[in-house]
């Protein structure tokens, strides 16, 4: 996420290229933050396939509504604010139960965690996100169990601790106050942590 003075000043010059609606400046955009959105996106659906979709028009629908973006926030922040949305909606339609069912986790790109910011908050005994990637069992089931909690706690969980976003930006991304998202981010670990022993022994 864009944090330095440098970095926010080139920020606002790409807004105002995208703004003139310049080609480069969108293929710029994307490829700055492709992956990271990717991975939200990812993270909340299950399913690679259905992620790389809802990545693709979290883009169009960006870029269509880019006039309107004031940059109070990051372009980050956001593009994550847009691709959550977009992956409830898509959550809605497709059913939850249904959409469990098709989720594979060999479908992922490799490098999938590689942007992800893993942050540092999960139980030592679970395996964190980066750590996962010794081996695609452990992968599947940190993935199983993310997507076996409640929807509200996957997208927390997803923004600061595999996003790595600090608490500033959740609330930007969610419009939650931040004392909502700490005490919400403490149960979604929990029920995290319940889901992922739930699954021992599991293929």
């Amino acid at each position: 996420m864009p944090g330095e003075g440098g970095e926010r000043v080139d920020e606002k010059k790409l807004i105002r290229r995208l703004k003139r609606r310049e080609e480069a400046a969108f293929n710029e955009l994307v490829l700055t933050h492709q992956g990271r959105v990717f991975n939200v996106c990812y993270r909340m659906l299950g399913n690679a396939a259905e992620a790389e979709d809802i990545a693709q028009e979290v883009f169009v629908k960006a870029f269509g509504a880019i006039m309107s973006f004031r940059g109070d926030s990051a372009v980050g922040t956001w593009l994550y604010r847009i691709a959550v949305n977009l992956c409830k909606n898509r959550l809605k339609y497709l059913g939850r139960r249904y959409h469990r069912r098709k989720s594979n986790i060999d479908d992922v790109p490799e490098g999938a965690w590689a942007d992800g910011g893993a942050g540092t908050t999960m139980s030592e005994s679970m395996p964190r996100p980066d750590e996962a990637l010794a081996g695609a069992r452990a992968e599947t089931r940190v993935q199983r169990a993310l997507f076996d909690i409640e929807e509200d706690h996957r997208v927390l969980l997803v923004l600061r601790d595999i996003q790595g976003l600090s608490y500033a930006e959740v609330v930007e991304v969610t419009g939650l106050p931040e004392g909502t998202v700490k005490s919400r981010l403490h149960r979604a670990r929990a029920a995290l942590r319940r889901a992922y022993d739930a699954l021992e022994g599991e293929p």
